[in-house]
């Protein structure tokens, strides 16, 4: 152990908590990772259905994801290799009443005129609403003097119905993973500031070809292990309690005391564990935020099944009742990632409340029916098996105007991590890495 050495305990092994616990070790400190599920990865993490390894929902990164990228190679990752990496791409089944647009690999902004250009189910007041869109959104710099909601910005800009249809909404309600009507402009349109308003690489789509826990948390637990640190998983922490200079942890039957500690759980979790500690108002900000699920639908079909591209927009109708309501958004060819799951397609349905009511058997089989009706194969309407993965509290609402709380919860030597805390990013992986390395950095300034 070093000689400034000081005794950490990161509390939750999501992308945070790995994130802040591999920069405190970096920096020379003994570090305990507390996790109380058995995997690694919060609530972007590996399951293991029977013998198929999967993940608890399908998710996208973004060229602009720096941070996150930083943090994979920190760890011995290479981000080539662990993900496949496509243009900027919002393409429909091909006859299925959607639109295709593919921007190309020209400099910014170049790659997306040509991509609207070139783009096929727009008719041309379509492409003036986006270009006009896009012009104003970079004059404003990207911000709003007030939040609103993004419906609300949409119609301020004469966004087209079919635009709204095929482009924002969907991206909207992928990124915020909150419907239009409900969802912060102001997030949104940081979203589109780090992508379609930066250069070009930054826009590019990153799939993962590995499972999400072993993407980045595993090897950060091992980073860990190699320089002295622990890893306590399936252990929670029942008990955070101050003890003289020093922190009380309550796990189990054991408490053991740190010289500092981070976080990084749900909010809720934090609230509980600092009750009794942190002020009233940072716990009632912990105990405001409500919640949106993200469902993914697995279909297991015969090995030779495979898609045109590696995932598809897709067109969905939760209201239609003469053909079955149809809520897939995205769906993904795991088989194009990872031959071992050649076969395998995952629907991905965000702020999916109303989708999982009739139960993962009614969901599942009307998402085969949807890929079946959107791709013209019939066959798609029988997988050998589906299974439906649910995570209820995926990310919180990221409405306007929403209290985040700060990294630094007030109190001595303890700091919270996050996708949930202070940012102009919603709940996602990169806003998770981003948190944790701030919550990092605040506490080292503490521990000097």
């Amino acid at each position: 152990m070093a000689v400034n050495s000081r005794s950490v305990a990161v509390i939750g092994a999501g992308w945070a908590g790995c994130t802040a616990a591999v920069e405190l070790t970096q920096a020379g400190h003994q570090v305990t990772l507390y996790e109380a599920s058995r995997q690694l990865g919060g609530r972007a993490r590996r399951v293991d259905i029977d013998d198929t390894v999967l993940d608890n929902g399908q998710h996208i990164l973004l060229g602009a994801y720096k941070q996150s990228l930083q943090m994979m190679r920190k760890v011995g990752i290479a981000p080539e290799q662990a993900m496949l990496r496509l243009p900027l791409q919002m393409n429909y089944p091909a006859g299925s009443g959607g639109m295709t647009f593919s921007a190309p690999r020209l400099p910014a902004p170049l790659h997306l005129l040509l991509a609207l250009w070139r783009a096929t189910g727009l008719q041309r007041e379509d492409k003036l609403a986006l270009a006009r869109f896009s012009s104003a959104a970079r004059w404003m710099d990207w911000r709003l003097n007030d939040d609103c909601s993004v419906s609300t910005l949409l119609e301020r800009f004469d966004q087209t119905d079919r635009l709204i249809q095929l482009m924002w909404r969907p991206l909207c309600i992928a990124a915020l993973n909150t419907r239009p009507e409900h969802a912060s402009a102001q997030v949104f349109l940081a979203v589109l500031r780090d992508s379609l308003g930066a250069r070009r690489s930054a826009s590019d789509m990153l799939l993962p070809r590995r499972d999400l826990s072993s993407l980045f948390p595993q090897q950060a637990a091992a980073f860990i292990e190699e320089r002295g640190g622990s890893l306590e998983s399936g252990r929670s922490v029942r008990q955070l309690r101050r003890d003289g200079q020093q922190w009380q942890l309550q796990s189990g039957d054991s408490s053991q005391n740190f010289d500092a500690v981070v976080v990084a759980t749900p909010p809720e979790i934090a609230a509980t564990l600092l009750d009794g500690s942190a002020d009233a108002e940072l716990l009632a900000i912990l105990r405001s935020f409500t919640y949106e699920p993200i469902t993914t639908c697995y279909l297991q079909y015969a090995s030779s099944t495979r898609l045109p591209q590696p995932f598809f927009a897709l067109l969905d109708d939760p209201d239609n009742t003469d053909g079955g309501a149809a809520w897939g958004q995205f769906v993904f060819d795991r088989g194009q990632l990872d031959p071992a799951q050649a076969g395998l397609l995952a629907v991905v349905i965000s702020a999916s409340s109303a989708a999982i009511q009739d139960g993962h058997q009614a969901l599942g089989s009307a998402l085969a029916s949807q890929l079946a009706a959107a791709f013209k194969q019939p066959q798609l309407a029988q997988p050998l098996w589906t299974k439906v993965i649910s995570e209820k509290r995926a990310t919180f609402a990221c409405t306007p105007g929403l209290a985040r709380p700060a990294n630094d919860s007030g109190l001595e030597r303890l700091m919270l991590a996050g996708d949930y805390t202070a940012s102009d990013y919603p709940a996602t992986l990169e806003s998770a890495v981003r948190s944790g390395q701030q919550a990092a950095r605040e506490l080292l300034l503490q521990l000097r």
